[in-house]
């Protein structure tokens, strides 16, 4: 599949594209591929661009003691806009790709260029500005609120393909507990299943 094609599918979601407009947005050189483990922002780095996923896991997490803690993970159709983007101050944490990823990158100056081609798509845009928001606040609300093991539950409940493509320890790391912890919720969960 031309990478193209995965940002146009990606607009199409909330728009029905002209062929000439899902040329111009093949055409735009913004899309690119990273390998597992690659980086698309380093901590001390300023962030010069914002990110979207397009196929692909990327984490973003803080080293401490030299041991990850993982913050988000972003799949297909997540928006990354990283806070050194905005202030333009060097990263407090890392993004990188748990998985092989094709990444359309973004700035401000891009975007505003892009909505003055195609107007129409201004939006999906404040759509996709009040995602992220939304987002992080259910993210901030779940994590200050409930237990890990109800976290897992609705991380199962939300999210069950993250379970599924991402090592059990990152998923650890993500609800803020060791590995065994989560075996021990998994077993849990499980044989209260077998009850049912």
């Amino acid at each position: 599949m031309d990478n193209g094609n995965f940002l146009v599918d990606y607009f199409s979601q909330y728009i029905t594209l002209s062929k000439e407009e899902a040329q111009l947005i093949k055409s735009e050189d913004i899309i690119r591929e990273y390998e597992k483990n690659d980086f698309l922002l380093k901590e001390g780095q300023v962030a010069k661009v914002c990110f979207l996923v397009l196929k692909g896991c990327v984490k973003r997490y803080y080293l401490e003691d030299g041991e990850e803690k993982i913050m988000e993970f972003y799949t297909e159709n997540d928006p990354i806009a990283p806070v050194s983007y905005t202030t333009q101050e060097p990263s407090k944490y890392y993004l990188s790709c748990v998985e092989p990823c094709i990444i359309s990158t973004g700035t401000e100056e891009r975007t505003q260029q892009f909505l003055q081609k195609f107007p129409r798509f201004v939006p999906i845009f404040v759509k996709i500005g009040d995602a992220i928001s939304a987002k992080k606040q259910v993210f901030l609300d779940d994590f200050k609120n409930l237990t890990p093991e109800i976290r897992y539950q609705k991380l199962l409940e939300t999210r069950p393909d993250l379970v599924n493509r991402v090592p059990q320890y990152m998923i650890a790391s993500y609800l803020g507990i060791q590995p065994e912890s989560l075996s021990r919720i998994r077993k849990r969960i499980w044989a209260n299943k077998q009850k049912t």
